[in-house]
Formats: C-alpha cells, structure tokens, sequence
C-alpha cells in the first residue's frame, strides 16, 4: 500500500497534480482543497495517499492533511458514494464544517455541497454521524480562506439553482468555471457568471 509520496511538483491542476518520485512520475487524484495548499511547480512536495484498486485500474487520491484523507476513507465506506463523488464532497466542503453539519443533521447545508442530494445527505448522517469522531484529533484549525471559498461554491451552487437550471447542470458548470479561474481568488458574481456562460439547461 502506497501511504504518502515526496517528490517534485512536476505538474498540477486543481483536480490532479503528477508527483516525480526518483524519476517516476505519480499522477495523484486530488480535492481541490489540496490543490490550494499546494506550492509553485518543481518544488519539493509530499502528499499523504490512498490507492483504490479496481479490477481494471489502480487509482491514486492524494491530501494535504490526515484529517481529509480520513474523511475521504470514511466517504467511500458509505454505500453509493465512489472515490469519485468523494474526492468531489471534498471539494466543496471543509471536514470541519461537514463533521459539523452531520452532527446536527443539518441536511439543507449538507445539499448545498456540490454532488449531494437530499437522499445522499441523509445516508450520511445515518451512517457517518457517529464515525466522525475519529477524525477529531486529526482536524486542523479551519483557515478562514479555505471556509470562505467553500462558502462562496455553495452559494453560486444555490443561486444556479434558484435559476431553474438543473442541480446536476449546476454543478458541471460551476466545476468548470472554478477550473478557469485556476486557482486564482474569485468572487461569488464571477463564479456565478463564468458558470451562467457554460450551464445548460
């Protein structure tokens, strides 16, 4: 089992980043909550891993933190939900807020996360409400940049919505408009406008 990787930031985006380990190079999966603790490129980088095996792939998630590499592991034991959707849950939400939302059981802020349904949000608070403590030790100190970016995701979502577009349009929008932006800092109107030109219906 691959635990974690040290190497040089050969490449990034906020999806994946490919990490070269003597000579070879990783190509990692990652939240976007990684991505922007993430350093400028060809800089030495270490990322805690996990490696999901399929019978077709072996695919490679990457965290900055031990604390989203647990949620991550912990999202993936729930019923429905994929490296995938979790690696996505990851993105649009801090662990602190979600421990948060599950110990209240508060499902409208747990569907305002881009990729979870009101269904979703309450297998989650059934199954997770209680696991959630082993990752209490492992949080660190939410950092009121990273709580403002997931609040301002959360609010474009809400206002595409309110739109009438569909949630599932919404979401591939706002995905690709924050792929625009590239890491650089965006309000809630641009994130909100730069989805409207690439939403459909």
């Amino acid at each position: 089992m691959i635990s974690s990787l040290h190497g040089r930031l050969q490449s990034k985006s906020p999806t994946e980043v490919v990490l070269e380990v003597n000579g070879v190079g990783y190509s990692i999966s990652i939240p976007l909550s990684t991505y922007e603790g993430l350093g400028d490129l060809n800089t030495p980088t270490s990322l805690l891993t996990h490696l999901h095996v399929r019978e077709d792939a072996l695919q490679l998630f990457g965290f900055a933190t031990e604390a989203e590499r647990e949620l991550f592991r912990l999202l993936i034991s729930v019923t429905g939900i994929g490296p995938r959707m979790a690696q996505g849950i990851l993105s649009g939400i801090t662990v602190h807020d979600l421990r948060d939302h599950l110990a209240r059981g508060n499902l409208l802020a747990l569907t305002a996360v881009p990729g979870i349904g009101k269904k979703l949000a309450e297998r989650l608070v059934v199954e997770l409400r209680d696991k959630m403590t082993r990752i209490e030790s492992v949080q660190p100190a939410a950092t009121p940049a990273g709580d403002r970016q997931m609040r301002m995701r959360a609010e474009a979502l809400l206002a595409l919505t309110s739109l009438g577009y569909s949630r599932p349009s919404a979401e591939k929008a706002l995905r690709a408009a924050i792929l625009e932006f590239d890491g650089t800092d965006a309000t809630v109107e641009q994130l909100i406008k730069a989805s409207l030109r690439l939403v459909t219906r």
